[in-house]
């Protein structure tokens, strides 16, 4: 199945899957065998974070599985309270402890906290650990355009990648345009939105329908026609392998618009704005 995944490749030459495996709430024993059999059954991009307090059981999911370390990119992300340089720099090393990791493909600073105005400094924190083995490859999550435009004329370096809110009911059309002129890969979490409004949706179902795919399906093809990676999570296996099942059909640019079409300009799902947005 892997193999078959298309790439992308990011502006530092990594290439990674255009469809990748969120793991946040897979937790202890049970979440290391969703991730492993997730591994199983084809997903080489593994999303974590320092605060979905489960770096520990990926690292345990990638000990169990019989795939090598090297045909896999994990993903963990920089919390907000430790923005500061030296809390970074300590916070990476510590990522790779909890996961027995010798280094992170990807790391991301998980929000710019604007409040606090150290981001700036976490971005070095992460440049530097780039050039000491620890990371591969160097990118943020739900930054706006002014953020990434800092960083940029601060440091001189642009993310590879920015993770951000982005469904069919909050289509990010401006953001995804500001990452394509910069070479920002977009990458979206919670790619299906709410399950129940997802999956009660007329339009959604009425596409589905014409092509005989289920709406999880519909949508991730989506994701993948706009040019985004996506990062869908699910314990199920048979679910696991119908979300990566969406390389056999194309939607039709008629279909695509419909879907962009049910986004409004407040469908953010918890209402957070990274314009003023704290997290910790």
């Amino acid at each position: 199945m892997s193999n078959i995944i298309p790439e992308i490749r990011l502006n530092d030459g990594l290439a990674i899957p255009v469809i990748g495996f969120g793991t946040y709430t897979l937790k202890g024993n049970e979440g290391a065998n969703a991730i492993k059999s997730a591994i199983d059954a084809g997903y080489r991009l593994i999303d974590t974070a320092y605060n979905y307090e489960n770096e520990g059981a990926v690292g345990e999911a990638i000990r169990r599985s019989s795939v090598p370390r090297g045909d896999l990119l994990i993903t963990s992300k920089l919390p907000g309270r430790y923005h500061t340089y030296d809390k970074a720099v300590v916070t990476i090393q510590e990522s790779l402890y909890r996961a027995n990791l010798d280094y992170y493909d990807l790391y991301l600073i998980h929000w710019p906290n604007p409040q606090q105005d150290h981001y700036v400094e976490a971005w070095q924190a992460l440049i530097d650990a780039k050039k000491w083995g620890l990371i591969r490859s160097i990118g943020v999550c739900n930054f706006l355009p002014e953020h990434l435009e800092r960083l940029k004329k601060e440091t001189g370096v642009m993310p590879s990648i920015n993770q951000i809110e982005l469904h069919p009911f909050f289509n990010q059309e401006e953001q995804r345009k500001f990452h394509e002129e910069n070479e920002i890969v977009t990458e979206s979490w919670s790619p299906l939105a709410r399950a129940k409004e997802v999956f009660e949706n007329c339009t959604l179902e009425k596409i589905a329908n014409r092509y005989n795919k289920s709406i999880s399906q519909i949508i991730l093809r989506w994701h993948y026609q706009l040019g985004a990676v996506s990062i869908p999570k699910s314990a199920s296996p048979i679910r696991q392998l119908e979300n990566l099942s969406i390389f056999d059909f194309v939607l039709d640019e008629s279909d695509m618009k419909e879907i962009s079409g049910l986004t409004s300009q407040g469908g953010r799902m918890w209402n957070q704005d990274p314009a003023v947005y704290e997290e910790f």
